[in-house]
């Protein structure tokens, strides 16, 4: 079985979470007070959920897990749509790298859920 740190989906999550603390690191106080921690921390979530599910040695166990981690990500999207509304996110290159890597990690979260539910019927 190979590590949480080899999936393709775990490198995107923590790509994106990564790319989020660095943004938010910038924001004055107030912005990064309330909204940025929240964000940071769904975004972060994303991946831990991963790492969890696998750890959980069974598929069930990391199914639910991974369900969680999508949970996270819709939550890293409505923060992220706020953000833009409120101009937290005040460079259009912040936005550009961000939703493509969004747009392609919810089809690998669904890919990898799809996997343990074979994987749990074998």
């Amino acid at each position: 079985m190979e590590s949480f740190q080899q999936l393709k989906v775990y490198q995107l999550a923590e790509k994106i979470s990564t790319e989020i603390w660095f943004i938010v690191k910038k924001w004055e106080d107030f912005a990064k007070d309330t909204m940025g921690r929240q964000i940071v921390r769904s975004a972060d979530s994303v991946g831990a959920n991963i790492a969890e599910g696998h750890g959980r040695y069974s598929y069930q166990d990391n199914q639910r897990f991974v369900k969680i981690a999508r949970g996270s990500l819709n939550e890293t999207r409505h923060g992220l749509r706020l953000d833009g509304a409120r101009n937290f996110l005040t460079h259009q290159e912040q936005s550009d790298r961000l939703h493509p890597l969004l747009n392609k990690v919810s089809p690998k979260l669904n890919a990898y859920l799809n996997s343990l539910k074979q994987k749990s019927k074998g």
